[in-house]
């Protein structure tokens, strides 16, 4: 029942959380509102830690302030950059391919191999994209999607990599929750320091829809949705994990068609199913590869 429950958690937070990005677009600069989102998950995320006793300095800084870059500044300015051009649930679409990403950075960064099941998943994610933006990219040609999926990638690449300085930090004995708080707090220090450089003007929100989106996205999206997932991979591992990001993107996609009215074709049905089947393979290994506990 508690795995069921951090399951169920983490799909619907992280398959809410796109079209909450959507509704905080519009008179608040990028760079402001993913800083307010930062910030205060930070502020929660290290005076909770502090309430309970756990909070502890890292005892090496150079990978939390990477993961910083990677997971909670840049990525997400690429993130609501594209869900400024095209619907959320297609974003959310393009960052489930991560853990194809995930494969490639691997091998490039760890020298691990690269098993004939993330090739065939690769192939078949990456066709079923096509497909998905078959009428905005190749029948019509519009820009601005190009310019989204663009985006979309450039974020799922940076969170890849955010994955793999993750390792890092457990390497070295600093665990997730701790990484994740400072890097939170890190991040929107990154993001403070742009505001400032870019000239970008700090808007003061009002509206009661960009207050909760903000909200959901800081304590419900950062805080809840990590712990939550971090306490799933704790329970299955991984790999099983991993699952989530077979099913996340469906609620995605449901919430901007009420939302945002994206309008379907036959070509994005395929599309979206054909990454789904690309994230099965990717996390579904045949019984005749695990290796069998018996003595020989």
């Amino acid at each position: 029942m508690t795995v069921f429950l951090l399951f169920t958690a983490t799909v619907l937070i992280w398959g809410t959380s796109w079209i909450a990005i959507a509704f905080q677009l519009g008179d608040v600069p990028v760079l402001v509102s993913i800083f307010y989102r930062f910030a205060l998950a930070a502020i929660v995320m290290i005076v909770g830690l502090v309430l309970l006793g756990r909070l502890k300095l890292p005892n090496v800084w150079r990978f939390v302030v990477l993961q910083a870059l990677c997971l909670f500044s840049f990525n997400f300015i690429c993130f609501y950059n594209a869900t400024g051009l095209i619907p959320s649930g297609l974003v959310s679409v393009v960052f489930s391919l991560a853990s194809i990403f995930n494969a490639v950075n691997a091998r490039l960064i760890y020298k691990e191999r690269i098993s004939p099941r993330v090739i065939s998943a690769g192939f078949i994610g990456v066709s079923g994209l096509l497909l998905l933006f078959w009428n905005d990219l190749f029948a019509r040609f519009d820009m601005n999607s190009l310019r989204g999926v663009a985006w979309a990638c450039g974020g799922t690449m940076l969170f890849s990599l955010g994955n793999m300085v993750s390792r890092k930090n457990t390497s070295v004995g600093v665990t997730p929750i701790t990484a994740n708080a400072w890097g939170m707090g890190i991040g929107s220090v990154v993001l403070l320091a742009l505001i400032w450089g870019s000239g970008t003007s700090i808007i003061i929100p009002t509206g009661a829809t960009y207050l909760g989106a903000l909200v959901y996205l800081s304590v419900i999206g950062s805080v809840v949705g990590f712990t939550t997932y971090l306490l799933l991979v704790q329970n299955v591992g991984s790999a099983k994990a991993g699952y989530a990001t077979v099913v996340f993107p469906l609620i995605a996609l449901l919430l901007s068609t009420l939302f945002e009215g994206y309008e379907w074709t036959g070509t994005a049905f395929i599309g979206v199913a054909l990454i789904v089947m690309g994230n099965f393979v990717m996390f579904t290994k045949p019984k005749g590869l695990k290796r069998s506990s018996a003595p020989a």
